[in-house]
């Protein structure tokens, strides 16, 4: 089978197998259809959580050349270059990671840290630390960060469920994955779904 075959297979099998479930806001579809293509996870049906209008806010700020502050490299690599978005992703920074031991605080906070200095009002997307986003959540509340949009998906057993209920408090667009699933692929699959529907 061709590659464009399999997607428009695979898109149908989960547009079936998803059938009446689904009545929330109807521009969230195809975004959730695309984080369960890429995790065959129909949890995300009912976890994924998106502020009210949030797609058209989102898409909004990529289509004006947003900067997109990621918490991780592998995030960072799969976001479609098709638009050219500056992308900034420093966790691998010598002086990030050298801050980060002397603090005794993960690359990721340092990291984030670091990006709203230069970037406050930047689209950030978490997939993977909740470290990063409590932290991003705290710098907003303090009135250092004012994100266009933030995407909270981080996945694990540590402080991911207290990250999202925290990023549920505070005044900004968002995308949230209830619960404890998430990951990188979940952060790439709405982020490149977004871009898919920029015309």
């Amino acid at each position: 089978m061709r590659p464009e075959t399999i997607e428009q297979e695979s898109m149908r099998i989960i547009e079936s197998m998803i059938g009446g479930r689904y009545s929330g806001a109807e521009e969230n579809l195809p975004l959730i259809k695309r984080v369960i293509h890429a995790t065959a996870d129909f949890d995300f049906l009912d976890s994924l959580y998106f502020s009210d209008n949030a797609v058209k806010t989102a898409r909004e700020i990529l289509k004006n050349n947003a900067v997109i502050v990621t918490d991780t490299l592998m995030l960072a690599a799969g976001i479609s270059k098709k638009y050219k978005l500056k992308i900034i992703c420093n966790v691998a920074d010598e002086n990030i990671k050298n801050e980060a031991e002397r603090r005794g605080v993960t690359r990721s906070i340092v990291n984030i840290e670091h990006a709203v200095k230069n970037f406050p009002n930047a689209f950030y997307a978490i997939g993977n630390a909740p470290t990063a986003l409590i932290r991003l959540c705290e710098l907003i509340k303090n009135g250092e960060a004012e994100p266009g949009f933030v995407i909270g998906v981080p996945v694990g057993f540590v402080n991911v469920i207290e990250a999202k209920q925290m990023l549920e408090t505070v005044e900004v667009p968002k995308i949230i994955a209830h619960g404890r699933k998430g990951g990188t692929t979940v952060a790439c699959a709405i982020i490149n779904a977004l871009l898919y529907g920029i015309n």
